[in-house]
């Protein structure tokens, strides 16, 4: 604690103010406010350093936040990592959403427990914020993993299937259910730009994906061409009367054009003339406020899907792994397709059903809010928990 006792240092632990995915600066804007509530809640003031890897890409989304930049140096140093948590009172790490797994591989892994482990050992309370925990296939990683779970002030999963892998892999370990905390991302509310005589149809064509259908790698082992699906739901709406298609991107890379929406969209605009090429946005408050004036979105980015979501923006999420049934069936919104068993004939029918039926999927996702409200007052009470054993009793 700081020496007025009313200020807890928060290190936030795997989180990014300047990646070029705005899913991920979601999750920190999205937390932070989150985490400031719980302590206002409580009369104490939050300083928060946000922990990540060496990133330029963009300007910081929040320029008054300290940042701290982890890479070997210093990770293993004692004048590096360890010396910054000397001056935190707690840790809270959301594992960049979903990287606490087995399948990124072993680097990876290495620096998102050694990161904890060493928090654990200078006897700082960890927290594990709403994320994907696992897979974890391979038993050399499981031990390791549960080390630091069991060890964690607490574990809070944003989906049942990692609840499960939680308690599977570490038996009493203090886990809990939550959402992803991306629900709570402040933004300015447009949807009163929205017009009777214009229906603004939004398509978020991850560049990962389209690259993947297009080299025929299909590392997600979609059962269709995800790529032919945008390109056929583009051309299908341009020729409808009354619509207007908005190309939308919510990740840039400007290193590697294979992850690049921008690049994508640049491609698709050039291809599709008439379509509105949507700039790349500042930042994910941005991109959830220009989400939320439209009158429906397909999206590749789980974060674009939940900034709909969470605006009551009437969204389509193009699922390609188990992350987006996790959630999506959780808050009981079935209007996802799925990574199997639809081809692109069946994939192409199911958006085109959501679109006519705009109205049930909004009164879809306004049930889902207040299941997500209700699940994420489970991580507003850890946090409670945890920042009132910091502040001193008057």
């Amino acid at each position: 604690m700081s020496q007025d006792n009313t200020t807890i240092r928060v290190g936030l632990l795997w989180h990014s103010l300047r990646a070029g995915n705005l899913g991920i600066g979601a999750l920190t804007l999205a937390n932070m406010a989150i985490v400031q509530d719980v302590a206002r809640d409580l009369g104490v003031t939050v300083r928060f350093v946000v922990v990540s890897m060496r990133e330029a890409f963009t300007e910081s989304i929040a320029p008054g936040v300290e940042q701290f930049e982890i890479d070997t140096r210093t990770l293993l140093k004692p004048d590096g990592y360890a010396r910054l948590l000397d001056r935190l009172d707690c840790v809270i790490d959301i594992g960049a959403g979903d990287s606490f797994a087995d399948i990124y591989g072993a680097k990876r892994f290495a620096f998102l427990w050694l990161s904890k482990f060493i928090a654990l050992r200078k006897r700082k309370p960890l927290i594990f914020a709403p994320q994907t925990i696992g897979p974890f296939t391979k038993p050399a990683y499981k031990p390791f993993a549960s080390k630091v779970m069991r060890d964690a002030a607490a574990v809070v999963a944003r989906d049942p299937t990692s609840l499960q892998a939680i308690n599977d892999i570490a038996p009493g370990a203090d886990a809990h259910l939550a959402v992803d905390v991306a629900f709570m991302l402040p933004f300015e509310d447009r949807s009163h730009e929205r017009r009777p005589d214009k229906v603004r149809v939004g398509i978020n064509a991850s560049g990962l994906l389209c690259e993947q259908a297009e080299s025929g790698q299909n590392r997600f082992g979609l059962s269709y061409d995800y790529l032919a699906l945008q390109r056929r739901l583009i051309a299908h709406w341009q020729e409808a009367d009354g619509v207007e298609v908005h190309l939308i991107t919510h990740a840039n890379s400007a290193g590697d054009k294979r992850d690049d929406d921008g690049h994508r969209a640049d491609l698709l605009a050039k291809e599709f003339p008439g379509t509105v090429r949507v700039p790349n946005f500042a930042g994910p408050s941005e991109a959830k406020s220009y989400i939320s004036g439209l009158d429906f979105l397909v999206a590749g980015r789980m974060h674009a899907c939940i900034g709909a979501f969470s605006s009551l923006t009437p969204v389509v999420p193009i699922a390609y792994s188990r992350k987006f049934s996790g959630l999506f069936d959780l808050l009981g919104y079935p209007w996802y397709t799925p990574v199997t068993g639809i081809d692109e004939d069946a994939a192409f029918a199911f958006v085109l059903d959501a679109f006519a039926r705009r109205d049930t999927l909004r009164a879809d996702e306004q049930a889902g809010l207040a299941k997500v409200d209700a699940l994420m007052d489970g991580y507003r009470d850890v946090l409670g928990r945890e920042f009132a054993a910091l502040v001193p009793a008057a």
